[in-house]
């Protein structure tokens, strides 16, 4: 806000004083600690300084950074709450570190080497030859020097030496890989019987104390959060699309300057029947698959309906539509289908065609050749473009314009009807459940509720509109009362005693069937119908079940030997006696295929292990001294 105050009064004799307090301010606190030992360092690395203006920038290249990714979205008070200070000497205190290990184990990098290095970068290159304008060029653009930014580049090209040197030998075994394969590959496969709080709902007690002592215990999932209610200006583009004037010369240079728009790439209009193979089918499944995709070709290319082949086989959604996909250009299909159905002409039925999705019979119905829509027929869908884009330039302005004259203690409702312009208040809302004028949009919300009451918005642009934000009042978060929140506590009391009675049931199923081992009968003498899952990873998720914390883990502990494991399990929609079915290993085939990317993906994942442990480990034994930096701030 204070950049607001000294945009908006940049020639009164407030400002004035302000920027003759703030000098002298600069000169007495800056002057005297650049002066001083503690003024030139924010922070001390086993004895090694990291200086002021290198903790200044590497916080302005964070700054910069947070600030593109929400652009007008922004306001310093999300510095405070992203920690960027912290944040960034963090960052330099890691650097410190590795850069002091790379001199103890020799390790350096030439200027040779970052010549070389630089001279590859392909954004500094023209016809596949370094250009020394455009280096110069694209790092002036980016708001740095060839100095700054070869001396970051040297500093990751260290780094890089470093962690290179830390994982040199990291290199998993056979053994290590196919353990870690099938970890993530093997399934398990579950019976199970369940026990739904519906079936205990009606018997719990609505005890007044109970309720009041869960209540007590869960008081903070009940909190309300803070909420605040802004006011805004909305200006639209519509407004002002009736202003523009467009010249000939407007619209023909605009149709000229993007033919693409108006050019109808070559198209065909297909049908096929898909026959899917699961990503992790057996050679036989897919032996299968295909012999009968084979079948079913045969048919069609002996003259059966082929719409009606598609309906009966295809497990594709198309199905329903005969298996008509319409035109498509290319691009659209992954490249085998895409290649077998432009070879084609009208009429024809392809072979098989496998694909990542399984095994595809194409038949094209027709084609359209590239072709490029005249000016004359064009000429009113430009109208609409550029009058859309010079509407959007307008209200931009506009908004801009009311910005940059608003006061800065500004009354948004008088100020909007001085000008003329719409004025709209919102209910209170949380953040989690913004007003719709946001429209899911989190940056904004995240920006809003950094504001004080009055605090404006930049201009913010959504949906061809461009809006001027004011919080007008907010209200803190705070712990209700029971009788405030009574009848969302008893709905969840309920629930809860529900679900405690379910599990107690479940509990006493399990342990007698642990001691009878009489899974089917017990069941049903409780009513109840065993149920048995897919097959699911450790990853996975259950079908039939869903999540439930622990259960996967105990799942793929359990054996024949010892089918049921040591407790129940419980989600939202009940508890769950499980009982181990079948387990089901890896395919050895596939196995082999994916070896190789697999290998690679334990050992990165294993590398950037080593390198954050060791990171740990230099801050853990390191001496860093940070109290120049708390006194700096």
């Amino acid at each position: 806000m204070v950049l607001s105050l000294m945009r908006k009064h940049a020639q009164s004799w407030i400002i004035k004083f302000l920027i003759g307090i703030i000098a002298l301010v600069f000169i007495f606190y800056f002057g005297y600690s650049f002066n001083s030992d503690d003024g030139i360092k924010v922070a001390e690395v086993n004895g090694e300084a990291i200086g002021r203006v290198e903790y200044e920038k590497a916080y302005s290249d964070m700054l910069t950074s947070f600030q593109n990714q929400y652009k007008s979205f922004w306001n310093d008070k999300l510095v405070e709450a992203f920690d960027l200070k912290n944040r960034a000497l963090e960052g330099l205190i890691e650097q410190k570190l590795i850069a002091q290990e790379a001199e103890k184990l020799g390790l350096t990098v030439t200027k040779a080497e970052i010549q070389e290095k630089i001279l590859e970068i392909p954004a500094f290159l023209t016809d596949g030859r370094f250009d020394e304008g455009r280096y110069r060029a694209v790092l002036s653009n980016n708001r740095t020097t060839p100095e700054v930014f070869e001396e970051g580049y040297t500093r990751e090209l260290l780094q890089q030496k470093v962690a290179q040197f830390i994982t040199a030998f990291i290199v998993p075994s056979t053994q290590d890989v196919l353990d870690h394969y099938r970890y993530a590959n093997e399934k398990v496969k579950v019976g199970f019987v369940k026990f739904t709080p519906d079936e205990f709902r009606d018997a719990v007690p609505r005890d007044k104390e109970a309720m009041n002592t869960f209540f007590n215990e869960k008081r903070e999932s009940y909190r309300v959060p803070e909420k605040i209610k802004i006011a805004y200006i909305k200006i639209g583009a519509e407004k002002f699309s009736n202003e523009v004037t467009l010249e000939e010369d407007d619209l023909n240079g605009y149709y000229e300057d993007n033919i693409d728009m108006f050019t109808q790439q070559k198209q065909v209009k297909a049908s096929h029947i898909l026959f899917m193979t699961a990503q992790d089918a057996s050679p036989e499944e897919i032996e299968k698959i295909e012999e009968k995709a084979a079948s079913v070709l045969e048919r069609a290319k002996k003259g059966e309906d082929f719409a009606a082949l598609a309906t009966e086989f295809s497990d594709d959604t198309s199905k329903s539509k005969g298996g008509d996909l319409g035109y498509f250009s290319q691009g659209r299909m992954v490249k085998e289908f895409e290649d077998a159905a432009f070879a084609l002409e009208p009429g024809q039925i392809s072979d098989l065609v496998k694909t990542d999705y399984g095994y595809h019979i194409i038949k094209v119905e027709d084609k359209k050749e590239r072709s490029v829509k005249a000016y004359d027929e064009a000429k009113g869908q430009v109208d609409s473009i550029l009058r859309r884009i010079k509407s959007m330039d307008m209200a931009d302005e506009r908004a801009r314009t009311l910005l940059d004259q608003m006061p800065y203690d500004v009354d948004l409702e008088k100020y909007a009807a001085e000008n003329n312009e719409q004025y709209i208040t919102t209910d209170f809302f949380s953040q989690a459940e913004p007003a719709p004028v946001i429209m899911n949009n989190t940056k904004l919300a995240e920006t809003l509720f950094t504001l004080e009451k009055g605090d404006l918005t930049e201009i913010v642009e959504q949906n061809n509109e461009f809006y001027i934000m004011q919080v007008i009042d907010k209200k803190s978060s705070y712990l209700p009362e029971l009788d405030e929140v009574y009848a969302a506590v008893e709905a969840d009391f309920v629930d809860n005693m529900a679900l405690k009675a379910a599990k107690e049931e479940a509990e006493a199923y399990l342990k007698t069937v642990k001691e009878k081992d009489t899974w089917a009968e017990l069941a049903i003498e409780k009513g109840k119908t065993p149920e048995t899952t897919d097959f699911f990873t450790r990853e996975g998720n259950p079908e039939k079940i869903g999540p439930a914390q622990g259960l996967n883990e105990a799942a793929f502990n359990l054996t024949q030997d010892n089918p049921y494991p040591e407790t129940v399990f419980e989600n939202q929609t009940g508890a769950y006696v499980i009982k181990f079915e079948e387990r089901q290993d890896i395919d050895e085939a596939r196995f082999n295929e994916e070896k190789e990317s697999f290998t690679e993906n334990v050992a990165n994942r294993k590398k950037q292990e080593a390198i954050r442990d060791w990171i740990a480990r230099l801050k853990a034994n390191a001496k860093i001294d940070l109290s120049y930096f708390e006194r700096m701030r």
